[in-house]
């Protein structure tokens, strides 16, 4: 089958990346709005893990499944959706996952049981956003060289700008109009930023109409083997705290309800910055894999850290750091993945590939968590324990990663 006729180049495209221009940060602008429709959603699940836990009297593990299986499906669904960007398949790829994502959120909000909500916040949003993340930010990818860490931590700040816009949706309205109107508005939110994507989201590089869904030869590469078994510890924890802090707040600290609601809003909040200024420090000194090694440790310090936090005071200051390390993390994953890649044709596959391995440990991590916090007794001690030390042990294969692409030299730029 052929690609589409919109999809097909109409000129011979640039030797090198533009690097910028009004049509590269276009893409920006589109991969931005298409992360903030998708891990704005995702980051923001803290608030719907305390509602539903409360509102359907369900064990916190059972609840994780479905901000888990989104983000499962936003990661894992990047093989396919990265192979269909590489073929030509972008803007249909991305106007059905665009489709799916505004069906999903405005079924939600006619969900009353669990299956409901897994089916259709869990399994058809997160359909969707698996259809639009990783092209997203792929495409992007193919417009920049030495500034691709800054343009792809830009689209990622999408996370922390939609993590602050639909918690305070939530904070706003969930008390005054109820949980179906509070999801209409959220699906009307996406909707509206699914209008500007399609609007302005194009493609750079012709389509490579020849090769496989899995690049498995990409495995061969020590580095790029190394680099995904890191990713898979470092993601296999991350999210716990995002889906429990409020939780943990409002229960072992004494918050009320509107002051862990601010407490999601600050973790995304702070999660701008935190996708921004690692990335400046990739682009000029350090490299990615560099930079993605100390935000990476430093997140996981701070989960250890989760465990003497007691006070109002130290939540605050707690999730002020995890915000900025673990947005970090977050956006750098897709530029050191980026830079890992020698040929742009295959930026498609080599990144959902990653990304997929990505899936598949935050499929895991969060119900593991709250699987630990059910054999404690409804402590968090097991769960920061266990999201804490896989984050470490990450951020210690990514330093072997590193040593297998340039040796022991320790000022090389990667």
């Amino acid at each position: 089958m052929n690609p589409p006729a919109s999809a097909r180049p109409q000129s011979i495209e640039p030797a090198e990346p533009p690097d910028g221009g009004r049509q590269a940060w276009l893409q920006v602008l589109a991969g931005h709005l298409c992360v903030f429709n998708s891990f704005g959603c995702i980051n923001s699940f803290g608030i719907f893990q305390a509602y539903y836990s409360s509102a359907l009297n369900l064990p916190p593990s059972n609840i994780s499944w479905i901000g888990s299986l989104q983000v499962f499906l936003c990661y894992f669904l990047g093989t396919l959706s990265g192979r269909a960007l590489d073929a030509g398949y972008f803007r249909v790829v991305l106007g059905v996952g665009l489709l799916l994502q505004v069906l999903g959120a405005f079924m939600t909000s006619l969900c009353s049981e669990y299956w409901q909500l897994i089916l259709a916040q869990g399994i058809c949003q997160g359909i969707g956003m698996g259809l639009v993340f990783c092209p997203a930010i792929a495409n992007t990818a193919t417009y920049f060289s030495r500034k691709r860490a800054l343009a792809i931590s830009s689209v990622a700040c999408g996370g922390g700008t939609g993590g602050m816009v639909f918690p305070a949706i939530a904070q706003t309205l969930l008390h005054r109009i109820g949980f179906p109107w509070t999801m209409r508005v959220m699906g009307f939110v996406i909707l509206f930023n699914a209008t500007i994507i399609l609007s302005i989201a194009r493609t750079r590089l012709q389509p490579r109409s020849v090769g496989p869904l899995i690049e498995w030869a990409a495995f061969k590469e020590m580095p790029y083997l190394l680099y995904c078994i890191s990713v898979f510890f470092a993601f296999w924890g991350i999210w716990i705290a995002y889906y429990y802090v409020r939780a943990y707040a409002r229960d072992m600290v004494g918050f009320s309800d509107n002051a862990s609601f601010d407490l999601i809003l600050l973790v995304n909040g702070i999660g701008v910055p935190g996708r921004l200024v690692p990335a400046v420090i990739s682009d000029r000194w350090l490299g990615p894999v560099n930079s993605l090694t100390f935000v990476v440790f430093s997140a996981g310090v701070c989960l250890f850290a989760w465990i003497a936090t007691t006070t109002p005071t130290g939540m605050w200051i707690l999730v002020g750091f995890y915000g900025f390390f673990g947005g970090g993390t977050q956006s750098l994953l897709q530029a050191a993945l980026a830079s890992l890649n020698s040929d742009m044709k295959k930026a498609g596959v080599r990144i959902g590939m990653g990304l997929t391995i990505v899936g598949i440990a935050s499929l895991t991590g969060s119900p593991i968590g709250g699987a630990l916090i059910e054999s404690k007794g409804g402590q968090y001690l097991y769960a920061q324990v266990f999201a804490g030390s896989t984050m470490i042990l990450g951020s210690f294969i990514l330093i072997c990663a590193r040593i297998s692409k340039t040796g022991w030299i320790l000022c090389e730029r990667v």
